[in-house]
């Protein structure tokens, strides 16, 4: 049980992140366009608009228990900040004409969530690493779409508060109970 309440735990820390996103609101704010755009002018975990031209090196993954498939590009000229985009479910891969306006969540890589643990293996497919400051817009997430992860929050929470206090429960002595003062019956 402690085992368990522990990793629930730690798989709500992990996913704090992207709580905080879905509890953010209003429209996006515009940054202009990515190609110039310094990532300091960024503020982590924020809904942006934005426009920019993707690298030619594209890599094309999908994720475990997920039947989209995304692509990941660093924008032309600024290997800091990349692009993850969902392509659509209709698409033929090799015809795939990226947009260049972009919507999304905006985040540092190294802190975009369980989700997205794997887009530095992922970036080594285009032939270029993933820089330890790079950016990485998550196009097509917004507040509202990630409002799921609220839920999944507090299952967890009520997941390891169960374990914890079932826990302490077991844990707890037995009080010693006065022998019975009764008659046998037999």
């Amino acid at each position: 049980m402690a085992v368990t309440g522990l990793l629930a735990l730690l798989l709500l820390l992990g996913l704090r992140g992207e709580m905080a996103f879905a509890l953010g609101g209003g429209p996006p704010v515009d940054v202009g366009e990515l190609n110039g755009l310094t990532p300091e002018r960024l503020v982590g975990n924020s809904w942006v608009r934005a426009e920019g031209t993707l690298a030619q090196r594209v890599v094309r993954y999908s994720r475990p228990l997920d039947s989209d498939h995304y692509r990941l590009a660093p924008i032309e000229g600024n290997p800091r900040i990349w692009v993850e985009l969902r392509e659509p479910a209709d698409a033929d891969g090799a015809y795939f004409v990226a947009p260049a306006s972009f919507v999304g969540r905006a985040v540092r890589a190294d802190a975009a969530g369980l989700r997205y643990g794997a887009l530095t293996e992922a970036a080594q497919a285009t032939g270029q690493a993933l820089p330890n400051d790079a950016w990485l817009l998550i196009d097509g997430e917004s507040p509202a779409s990630t409002r799921w992860v609220l839920g999944l929050g507090a299952l967890l929470l009520a997941f390891a508060g169960f374990n914890l206090i079932g826990l302490a429960r077991l844990m707890r002595p037995i009080r010693d109970v006065p022998p019975s003062t009764e008659p046998d019956a037999t």
